[in-house]
């Protein structure tokens, strides 16, 4: 138990999430492109872990089980498992700490079950039931929300007239502004940036095209069949990728970005206002990142860095101001952190694991290594900087090696060079005794891995229920 749980002090939570946002879209992390002073006084004001992951997705819609991971602090085969869902039989984070006294509320995005979400949370507004905002209905800027439903039946769906954030924003400043007779847990989660990419004007115009710098790893396509590449993300713009069009592309990514950036300081301001700023305990996230057009590619379906790795920052009482971490870790350590730093009761079905020593102890190592999966297509898995991929299509095996402390673009494959041969090996059988200590329902040993072509959401289901 941390000395901040030691207190006995009942500390306020709120968990910022943003959608798509990759890990490397922070001004204050080192993007000079991106304006986002908000999430940059995150930055300085708490911790920072720059290596954390995601450890992937079983189907395309790869935020939803990104979202039953941070809830749940379990593993992707786990949440998959459980058809993307919150079953009544495993618990979310809200849900525990609505258990021991906290007014939970949630506003903005939800990709699971009604039931789940009512459980979790005591109250809430301008609620998104989905996983997108769909172009043809308005997209952003036509939200389909809910209001807070203690029936949980959520049959009471309105259109908005403005941009989807404003929304999220207000309702979480309405809640702030609300006397407080016990301490509250806010899940704020933003569907921006992900597309459709419309930003306002007023942020779009912050970003020239033609000073947009290119990725370092852009290609015009990807170099091989990686299984996924006709997917909807990678159909938002065509192949070969234009130039032109991905900095374009790019522009709207950072306009999206820091329109989102805008509405996490109004609600930042409002609990200033609310004098519980310093009594609160705030995590700012992201649910997965995005290639907008490295390695040729749009989407987050790969397991590229780029796609993997998220924001994770923790601010708040007992945490270190302006310091950062390379240290291992999943979204999913999430819920065990918050527990150990509470002193919260943590269930038995977590099987993340807790990063808090990362703000007591300047060496923390945190996880020895990271595996990471998309659908029956893909696997990776990272260690000491040195990152193997191993892909699945149509009984071919492509492999690449990257070692991510030379090469953190992941631009030269040294899976085929002499002098990686031992590493390739040792990463490749590294890499198949994770999946079989995960239950995965690969077989790495078939020509195949036992499932031919990609692999449907629902197939997934019916051989791993």
């Amino acid at each position: 138990m941390t000395a901040l749980a030691q207190q006995g002090k009942r500390y306020n939570i709120l968990v910022l999430f943003t959608d798509d946002q990759r890990f490397n879209t922070i001004h204050a992390l080192g993007n000079p492109e991106v304006y986002t002073p908000n999430m940059d006084q995150l930055v300085k004001s708490g911790t920072t872990f720059r290596q954390a992951h995601i450890m992937g997705s079983l189907g395309g819609a790869v935020c939803a089980p990104s979202r039953a991971m941070l809830l749940t602090g379990r593993s992707v085969f786990q949440v998959h498992k459980d058809g993307g869902l919150i079953p009544a039989t495993e618990k979310t984070f809200p849900e525990v700490f609505r258990e021991h006294g906290y007014h939970t509320f949630a506003t903005g995005k939800w990709h699971s079950d009604f039931a789940s979400f009512n459980r979790s949370f005591a109250s809430g507004d301008n609620i998104f039931m989905g996983g997108m905002h769909q172009e043809k209905t308005g997209g952003h800027w036509t939200p389909r929300l809910h209001h807070y439903d203690s029936t949980g039946k959520y049959n009471n769906a309105f259109a908005g007239n403005q941009f989807s954030s404003i929304y999220y924003a207000d309702a979480a400043i309405r809640f702030l502004r609300e006397p407080q007779q016990q301490p509250f847990l806010m899940y704020v989660a933003f569907t921006a940036p992900h597309d459709p990419r419309t930003p306002p004007a007023e942020y779009l115009s912050r970003y020239d095209t033609s000073r947009i710098a290119l990725p370092g790893n852009f290609l015009p396509r990807h170099p091989f069949d990686n299984g996924e590449l006709t997917v909807r993300d990678e159909q938002l713009l065509p192949t070969p990728r234009d130039p032109g069009a991905v900095k374009q592309e790019i522009a709207k990514y950072y306009a999206m970005i820091s329109e989102v950036d805008h509405e996490i300081g109004r609600v930042l301001q409002a609990l200033r206002e609310s004098g519980q700023y310093e009594n609160t305990i705030i995590v700012f996230a992201g649910d997965n990142g995005l290639a907008v057009g490295q390695h040729g590619l749009l989407g987050k379906q790969n397991l590229y860095d780029h796609s993997m790795r998220v924001p994770l920052v923790f601010c708040g009482p007992g945490i270190p101001a302006n310091r950062q971490t390379d240290a291992y870790c999943y979204l999913s350590d999430v819920f065990s952190t918050l527990c150990d730093m509470t002193g919260m009761p943590q269930p038995a079905t977590v099987s993340g694991q807790s990063v808090h020593k990362a703000f007591t102890q300047s060496g923390f190592q945190g996880r020895p290594l990271l595996f990471l999966t998309y659908s029956n297509l893909q696997r990776a898995i990272v260690k000491d900087s040195l990152k193997l991929i191993e892909y699945n299509v149509d009984g071919q095996h492509p492999v690449q090696l990257f070692d991510l402390s030379k090469d953190p673009l992941e631009k030269h494959n040294l899976a085929q060079e002499k002098s990686y041969q031992k590493k390739v090996t040792a990463l490749r059988t590294l890499l198949y005794a994770e999946m079989r200590s995960h239950g995965d329902f690969c077989d790495p040993t078939k020509e195949s891995w036992g499932f031919p072509g990609r692999l449907k959401w629902e197939d997934a289901l019916r051989i791993n229920p």
